[in-house]
């Protein structure tokens, strides 16, 4: 499988994860949102996806789970309360492996959950 971005091929697995991560861009990242049924990438989806792209690249592959990420989310956006719900609406097919994928990272291995 591959994505087509303004006539370039970026490879990608048989799942839609790309095989290389520097080939991620925002425009890749909308491209894939597209294909995962998220047409409006607003700036909440580019908090996490940007959030989870910071902790693989500078935190020795690291990727966090839901519970990390609903805290670091609540800092973020300055709510008083974000939970699981509002992070799986902006990415219903499940944050770690959706977020993701649209952030251009290897597949979680994670189950979801804390």
């Amino acid at each position: 499988m591959a994505y087509e971005i303004d006539g370039n091929t970026v490879e990608s697995d048989a799942n839609g994860y790309l095989v290389e991560i520097d080939d991620w861009s925002e425009d890749v990242a909308k491209a894939i949102a597209a294909q995962e049924g998220i047409e409006d990438v607003t700036q909440r989806h580019w908090d996490v996806i940007n959030y989870l792209r910071d902790e693989y690249i500078n935190n020795a592959g690291n990727q966090p789970n839901m519970r990390k990420m609903t805290k670091v989310m609540q800092t973020t956006w300055g709510d008083k309360k974000v939970d699981a719900k509002a992070i799986y609406e902006l990415f219903p097919a499940g944050p770690s492996k959706q977020a993701g994928k649209i952030a251009g990272l290897p597949e979680s291995k994670r189950k979801g959950g804390y």
